[in-house]
């Protein structure tokens, strides 16, 4: 296991080394996957970055199922395009995982039973197109919200892993609120559509920023260490002023009765999501959870015949060397 490959407690909790290490920190310097840090500092990496790329991948279950029945030709190829991007981002991250001493495998299997999670917003459905567009336009510009900060990262292959996805998560947001505004646009029945999907998505995407900072375990470590660059209620915020005028644009209604512009504040006063259904979403009992670890548990048994092929291949190869020499 990767706690294995890293250093014991003991010299990682050096004082002069920790003093160190957050000096760099503080200067704006990376840090590289072969410099001295701290277990907690691997610890969480592994856990943000291997969350975020299982999200990556799991995310792309609820768009592909509708790339058959994407209403034209244009939208099919733009959302094959969308879920191609997503499976790109998942191997950037897990690659950024593995220089912190972590397997691809090791961290797929801990999805698989549970010592890892994904984004909860992956455990809602898309019934229908205009969740599509939804999906699009709010959770990839909530995605965005919380992405674009993780450029400037400390850790080096995250930061730079984040360069990229980034540029390509802006398309996605605007494939999204492009097919959302046609909806809007045209028929009332499709225009109802549009609000509906509105209407489903809007406190989950809210709830993608995790919980609200007085109940967050890891922001305040995570914000010393400049793994995270704000906190869970600054994003939510921002997205939230952001989203709203873009709904209203669209003549689309948030629906929160208590949503309000705040004059004094310069911010749209809101509500917060039921923090109860997010954690049992996050526990597994989302509409969903069930049906996304079969896909990938699915995935996983069938791709072990070309796990074992790599291997056998690898280890062929590496004798032949040995023998060679």
């Amino acid at each position: 296991m990767y706690a294995q490959m890293i250093k014991s407690e003991a010299t990682q909790d050096d004082p002069e080394k920790l003093a160190a290490f957050q000096a760099r920190i503080d200067a704006g310097e990376k840090i590289e996957p072969k410099d001295w840090m701290p277990e907690g500092y691997r610890k969480t990496l592994i856990r943000q970055i291997g969350q975020h790329a299982h999200s990556e991948i799991v995310g792309q279950l609820p768009e592909g199922n509708w790339i058959t029945r994407a209403p034209t030709l244009e939208r099919k190829a733009i959302l094959l395009a969308k879920v191609q991007d997503e499976a790109g981002h998942g191997l950037y991250l897990y690659c950024a995982a593995e220089t912190l001493g972590v397997s691809r495998d090791e961290i797929t299997e801990m999805l698989l039973d549970g010592r890892m999670k994904y984004s909860s917003i992956f455990n809602y459905p898309t019934l229908n197109w205009a969740d599509i567009g939804a999906v699009g336009w709010l959770v990839d510009g909530a995605a965005i919200m919380n992405q674009v900060p993780l450029q400037r990262t400390s850790f080096g292959p995250y930061s730079r892993a984040m360069i990229r996805i980034c540029k390509e998560e802006s398309f996605h947001q605007r494939q999204g609120y492009d097919a959302i505004r046609k909806m809007a646009e045209g028929t009332p029945a499709q225009k109802k559509m549009a609000q509906d999907a509105l209407n489903r998505l809007w406190y989950p995407s809210l709830m993608m920023f995790g919980p609200s900072d007085k109940d967050s375990v890891h922001s305040a470590q995570s914000m010393a260490w400049k793994i995270k660059m704000n906190t869970n209620d600054e994003l939510r915020q921002k997205f939230v002023d952001q989203t709203v005028p873009q709904a209203e644009y669209l003549g689309l209604t948030v629906p929160d009765p208590d949503l309000k512009w705040n004059e004094e504040r310069g911010h749209y006063d809101y509500s917060d999501p039921d923090w109860s259904e997010f954690f049992d979403v996050i526990k597994g009992n989302g509409p969903c959870n069930v049906d996304r670890l079969a896909a990938r548990n699915k995935a996983w048994d069938d791709g072990e015949w070309v796990r074992d092929g790599l291997l056998a291949h690898a280890k062929k190869k590496a004798a032949r060397k040995v023998a060679a020499e």
